[in-house]
């Protein structure tokens, strides 16, 4: 069983994305490493060239920056990625530049790629996420936080990555996938708050124009933390890989959020309640079909 990881990144250090830690973070299910290296203006390169790892293997790509309807330029380099994989790989995982597996999962992924593989009516293994939010100690849960995605996925003739980079398809039809019991980290909205009004201008000039931006997104020095809805204090660990990131923090988040009041409207409000009560996300967008 031949294992790939891949990714694209760009601008990581500008961005302060732990691309880096990303891809150590899976690197140790994997037999190689598929990189799509945007054309950065930063030191990225350098970074992504600094992980000591045979695995590793290095596309350079030019990001079309006229694909802005969409967040589509982050499609097209996951598909530049997936080209590049080898034909005789079996299983891809995919993970994007702030994301990582904790260790403690490796074992659960690595057996269900080896106790599906031969099972053709699952295409991908679908995860579970955990949502860091200002501070390494807090994670977002609410309704506007995904809760699943695929990031293990057969290498099947016709697999894409789909609208934003946001989940994957087979030619125009969603993945049959298995959920199974390992989370993601995300921590793309770890940082201080000025730094996330920042993130907020810099991602949508990938979705938005640039007066669209300056109208609705103006530069200021602070940010509104209850854009996250709700935060639930962290009480586990953090991967391995990020240890030296979370010691060199460099901010305070001395806000306790999970008394705010979240910023819900009424049917929001409803929705959520009943989530909470009984388990079940209505009207929930799901890019996958579950099978198992």
């Amino acid at each position: 069983m031949k294992v790939t990881g891949f990714t694209f990144i760009r601008n990581a250090i500008a961005n302060d994305y732990p691309v880096s830690e990303a891809i150590r973070s899976v690197l140790p299910l994997c037999d190689e490493f598929v990189v799509a290296l945007g054309n950065s203006t930063d030191d990225t390169a350098e970074l992504i060239r600094s992980i000591s790892s045979d695995k590793l293997r290095i596309i350079d790509t030019i990001w079309d920056d006229s694909l802005q309807k969409g967040g589509q330029v982050f499609a097209e380099e996951t598909n530049k990625a997936i080209k590049a994989i080898s034909a005789d790989t079996d299983w891809m995982i995919y993970i994007q530049g702030d994301e990582c597996i904790h260790e403690k999962y490796h074992d659960v992924i690595r057996q269900e790629m080896k106790d599906n593989l031969n099972d053709e009516q699952i295409e991908g293994l679908l995860l579970k996420y955990t949502h860091f939010y200002g501070s390494y100690d807090y994670y977002a849960q609410s309704r506007r936080w995904y809760r699943r995605e695929i990031r293990v996925l057969k290498n099947l003739p016709g697999i894409h990555s789909y609208r934003d980079a946001q989940g994957f398809r087979i030619n125009d039809r969603k993945l049959r996938v298995k959920l199974i019991d390992a989370y993601i980290y995300h921590y793309g909205w770890v940082k201080a708050p000025k730094a996330l009004q920042g993130k907020v201008r810099n991602f949508n000039q990938f979705y938005q124009t640039k007066d669209w931006i300056e109208q609705n997104l103006p530069v200021q020095g602070t940010f509104d933390m209850r854009n996250a809805d709700r935060l639930i204090r962290f009480q586990g660990s953090h991967p391995k890989v990020i240890q030296d990131r979370i010691t060199a923090t460099n901010w305070t988040f001395d806000e306790d959020l999970t008394k705010s009041v979240p910023k819900m409207n009424l049917k929001r409000r409803v929705l959520q309640k009943i989530e909470d009560l009984t388990g079940v996300r209505l009207f929930e967008y799901r890019n996958y079909k579950i099978v198992k």
